[in-house]
């Protein structure tokens, strides 16, 4: 798989993510394999936090995944364009 195929697949959902890894060009995608993982990641970790939490949780969770969201947008964007530009606040992190 090209690099663009790869750093696009990375942004789909959760297997994308797992299938651009495994099959797709690691080293040229490595940036947008990170920040597609941060974004699914922080996401995850959201849902799962705010889930228990009555009030404050959900609007925590609303305003969190609609930032979340805009993230991941920013980035598929990037991706298509072929650009590695950070996605704001969770972009900072470096997981692979």
């Amino acid at each position: 798989m090209s690099k663009r195929a790869t750093d696009i697949v990375a942004y789909l959902s959760w297997p994308g993510l797992l299938v651009a890894f495994l099959i797709g060009d690691r080293a040229g995608s490595r940036f947008h394999l990170n920040q597609s993982l941060v974004i699914w990641l922080a996401i995850t970790l959201l849902s799962i936090a705010t889930r228990w939490m009555p009030l404050i949780g959900w609007i925590v969770q609303i305003a969190g995944c609609l930032f979340l969201t805009a993230c991941w947008f920013i980035g598929f964007i990037n991706a298509i364009q072929g650009v590695e530009k950070e996605v704001p606040l969770v972009g900072q992190f470096h997981l692979l």
